[in-house]
């Protein structure tokens, strides 16, 4: 399953390249790759400010919270959020400020459990 990565805060571009570069680097993910996202209507083209990451069994989810949270915690980063997405449209986001590191964890398996229910 591919989740999608969308990153806010003042260098958005930017951060979404730092982001996947950083997930690139863990040996439990695959696939990472730094996409546009779609422009909504009315919106001009797209910037590559989206992020996605195949996660499938064996503790993905794991390694994605883990990397996430060590990612948020370097300097800088203390105004951006994230907004994940699992195939299907639904959504969480995580602000730096606020993000915990087993809440993160919970928060991600519980959208992404729930994709995965959703295909068998």
């Amino acid at each position: 399953m591919d989740v999608h990565i969308s990153v806010t805060g003042e260098r958005t571009a930017e951060e979404a390249e730092s982001l996947a570069d950083w997930l690139r680097g863990e040996p439990g993910l695959a696939g990472v790759r730094l996409t546009g996202a779609v422009p909504a209507p009315g919106e001009l083209g797209s910037v590559s400010d989206l992020v996605t990451v195949a996660v499938g069994a064996g503790g993905a989810v794991s390694v994605l919270a883990a990397s996430l949270r060590t990612w948020f915690a370097q300097p800088k980063r203390s105004d951006i959020r994230l907004k994940i997405r699992r195939p299907g449209g639904e959504a969480v986001e995580i602000d730096a400020k606020r993000v915990r590191g087993k809440d993160l964890e919970a928060v991600l398996r519980q959208v992404l459990d729930r994709g995965e229910a959703g295909q068998e």
